[in-house]
């Protein structure tokens, strides 16, 4: 009964996007900004899948109405949670009588995403932790869920998103979610990363706790930090030296390790009274080929040559073109898009003209989609690299990329 109760309010809430994407095809005004508070509302409520699509899609505010993306955005950061009486249950089915392991448990979340949410406890030791607390029930209803989100998948058409990238998309949704649910390799992913980067100073990886977790709990060290999008009007120094330490960081995560994390929305970094970076949230974290590496220089290579030719080879050479190719204009004006922020110096990525100008690039691309078809991993790679982006964004970073890409283009040629 549980799960034909989910599957109609996610048909729903469908219906109603459908509506509103078969108005504006028929020349109507589509109540955007009601609809967002719809799905808010709801995608909050039912968390999974949805939920993480609806998150995915927000971070692409070239792809959706200005509106429904800012609406959408919020399960980014504010999703309503889960009445603690759920989460109690899964607490008791852990852990037995809750007062032999913990002094206290906080019921209000200290954090809510899609799959599940933190609580800050302090045990019988007096020791401050947070436990990750898998949603009650999710991992029988997932596979469904994914059913009827790829569904829902289908109205992108309606948006003139190709089918190509909606496969994609979905791939993409499901490995990640099944991924999340198995956070015993997102306590070996913390283990790993915090042996990987002790070395830099800076930065923050949260401690796992084995003694205290379980197939649906996973228990870290508390590590308190002011969030980053909280940043944003913020003491300048401090961010830049912030910018500085996730662009070393995803620099050496790339190009020295093969992996990327893979959920970048703001929420899952925050910075603490020391002024270092601390990263929150392992459950999705990628392999990223060297062939791959080099293939995406190669583009970039290309890109800041403006050599539109060698950009269509360096697509063909990462599996993501199909045909003809897109028009050599469209890799001309990307080319152009980005220049600014490879100019020599440091360069501001709060410069509004990049913004405007792949803003207004965007529906050349979509309309180019029929032969620029990115396989599943390159698409998840990209939105990554996109998501990082914007935190650098949100933090106002002036670097200089350079110096930084110079000697990682020598590295792709040799």
């Amino acid at each position: 009964m549980r799960e034909r109760g989910r599957t109609r309010r996610l048909l729903g809430l469908g219906a109603r996007t459908g509506g509103a994407l078969m108005r504006t095809r028929m020349g109507g005004q589509a109540d955007w900004r009601a609809l967002g508070e719809a799905l808010f509302e709801g995608l909050s409520e039912l968390k999974g899948p949805a939920m993480k699509l609806a998150q995915i899609m927000s971070q692409w505010d070239d792809l959706l109405p200005p509106d429904l993306a800012e609406e959408l955005s919020r399960l980014q950061r504010q999703a309503e949670p889960m009445p603690w009486e759920g989460i109690r249950r899964t607490l008791v089915e852990e852990y037995g009588d809750l007062d032999e392991v913990f002094y206290d448990i906080e019921q209000r979340p200290f954090a809510s995403a899609s799959m599940g949410q933190v609580h800050r406890a302090t045990t019988l030791d007096g020791e401050t932790l947070v436990l990750k607390v898998q949603y009650p029930g999710l991992a029988d209803v997932l596979e469904s869920d994914l059913a009827q989100v790829r569904r829902l998948m289908r109205l992108g058409r309606w948006l003139k998103v190709p089918q190509a990238r909606l496969d994609a998309l979905f791939e993409e949704l499901s490995v990640s979610l099944r991924g999340e649910l198995d956070y015993h390799a997102e306590a070996e992913a913390l283990a790993r990363y915090r042996r990987r980067y002790a070395h830099l100073d800076s930065l923050v990886i949260p401690e796992p706790l084995p003694e205290f977790s379980g197939p649906r709990v996973l228990a870290m060290r508390y590590e308190p930090g002011t969030p980053l999008r909280e940043l944003e009007a913020g003491d300048d120094d401090l961010r830049q030296r912030v910018a500085k330490t996730l662009a070393d960081w995803v620099t050496e995560e790339l190009f020295t390790h093969g992996e990327l994390h893979a959920d970048p929305h703001a929420g899952n970094f925050a910075v603490n009274d020391r002024g270092q970076l601390v990263i929150y949230d392992l459950g999705a974290v990628i392999p990223v080929p060297e062939a791959r590496l080099r293939a995406m220089l190669q583009l970039l290579e290309a890109t800041l040559a403006k050599d539109p030719m060698a950009m269509d080879e360096a697509v063909l050479k990462l599996g993501g073109r199909q045909g003809q190719g897109a028009p050599l204009a469209l890799y001309r004006e990307s080319a152009e898009a980005v220049e600014p922020l490879f100019q020599p110096g440091e360069q501001d990525f709060g410069d509004v003209r990049v913004h405007r100008r792949l803003r207004e690039l965007s529906p050349k691309v979509w309309a180019a989609m029929d032969r620029l078809q990115p396989p599943a991993d390159t698409l998840l790679l990209s939105r990554t690299l996109n998501g990082h982006y914007w935190n650098l964004v949100r933090l106002g970073a002036r670097l200089d990329m350079q110096a930084r890409t110079r000697p990682l283009l020598a590295w792709a040629r040799g």
